[in-house]
């Protein structure tokens, strides 16, 4: 079994963004607070090491990590 890159929480949250949600209706969907969504964001973008959401989905999506 591989390891995932992403918690699972990031895994959620980037899985709605590529179903283009905004970060409060993430946030309202999951029951977490925005801020928490940014966070969650960040740290995986921290990951990846890219600049951007759009550039963390297709990282994610070039890994495995996400399917669209």
């Amino acid at each position: 079994m591989k390891k995932n890159i992403l918690t699972q929480r990031e895994q959620e949250v980037f899985e709605l963004l590529v179903l283009n949600k905004s970060t409060k209706e993430i946030a309202t969907f999951l029951g977490i607070s925005e801020k928490t969504v940014r966070n969650h964001i960040s740290n995986a973008m921290q990951k990846l090491g890219v600049k951007g959401r759009a550039q963390a989905v297709v990282e994610l999506i070039k890994l495995g990590e996400l399917s669209i």
